[in-house]
Formats: structure tokens, sequence, C-alpha cells
């Protein structure tokens, strides 16, 4: 079990680095860049071998940093939904065993959902909306959203946005030029890799 937390550890650290660089140049806010997604593609298939060997990788098999890497990876791998779905799944049936926490699948839940074009439940994807503000994606039943945060451990969503659109601003990233073309694109992107049929 060492081997793949060192192979994950490592894999988590290269997406971050790779994502800090890119932030750093202004390349990353130009839409998925490439880079970005051919490394999250190869986490993504560390992972799948990982998921096949182990099932769910969580802190009792790697730790808690292994099991953190593991789940970065897994909300990175966003070209690859098959193994999203397929991990949500490995994730509920780990919660109850306390091998996996419910935090984490909110997040991927909501992930999962807003790639397929649903609203989300928990509030934690964010885009650019038509004001050019960094605001949650649709959510379901906004009135009960801080509730069902505050269920998985998430504070109110007011709280989030503050914060969300304030690294938006420190990071370089700001509302796409033209919002029709950026959607457009995501959509071609969702029909290719999976998300949309």
């Amino acid at each position: 079990m060492s081997e793949w937390r060192d192979l994950l550890i490592a894999a988590a650290r290269r997406d971050a680095e790779t994502r800090m660089r890119l932030v750093q140049s202004g390349e990353l806010f130009a839409g998925y860049h490439p880079e970005m997604e051919a490394v999250h593609l190869e986490n993504a298939a560390l992972l799948e071998r990982a998921l096949d060997a182990m099932g769910w990788p969580g802190p009792g098999a790697l730790g808690d940093e292994g099991a953190a890497a593991a789940f970065m990876i897994l909300q990175h791998a966003i070209s690859r939904p098959d193994l999203q779905r397929r991990g949500l799944a490995l994730m509920l049936d780990a919660i109850p065993r306390g091998q996996a926490n419910a935090l984490d699948a909110a997040y991927l839940t909501d992930r999962i959902a807003v790639f397929e074009g649903a609203e989300q439940t928990f509030g934690t994807q964010f885009d650019w909306d038509t004001n050019g503000q960094l605001s949650p994606a649709p959510t379901r039943d906004p009135a009960d959203l801080d509730e069902r945060r505050a269920s998985v451990g998430l504070p109110p969503i007011s709280e989030v946005t503050a914060h969300m659109r304030a690294r938006a601003a420190s990071e370089g990233d700001a509302p796409p030029a033209d919002r029709a073309q950026r959607q457009a694109d995501f959509e071609v992107w969702a029909r290719r890799v999976g998300w949309r049929a």
C-alpha cells in the first residue's frame, strides 16, 4: 500500500505544481489548459489502477496524506466522467466505515452534477455569472442551501463566495471576454469527454 500512497502523493504534487506555474504565467484561466488536462488524465489513469487494485484508497490504507491525494486526483479528473462517477460510488460506500468523508463526497457530487448540466446540491462549484461575478453554479433549493452545507461541514455560502472572489482576483482570474463562446467551448469539451450524450 505504501507504493500506492507514494505514487498518489507525487501525482497530486505534480498537479499542484503545474497549476501554480500556469497561474503564475497567466496561462491557466484561458480555457482548460492542455498541459493541465494532460496531468489530470495521467493522474486519473494512476488513480484508476489504484482503485482496481485496492478499492477506495482511504486513510486506513494510505494514511491521511495519501487519501487526500487520491481525492484531489479524483476531483480533478474532469475529463474522465466514468472515473468520477465510479469514485463517488466507492466514496459513498466508504463513508460509513470512516474511510471517506461526507465533505469530499459533497464536492464531488456537485462537480458531477454541474458537468452533467444539472443543479448542484451543496454550492461548492463556482463559475462566472452574467454580471461578471464569480458565483455558485446553479444550485437546487437555494433557500435551504446553508443548512445542507452545514450538514457536511461547509461554512455559509456568503463566506465562501467572498473567499472565492478574492482568490480569483489574487490569481488574476477574470470573467471570460466572450461568455457565450466560453460556454460553447465547454459544451464541445463536455460532449467530447462524455459528460453530455
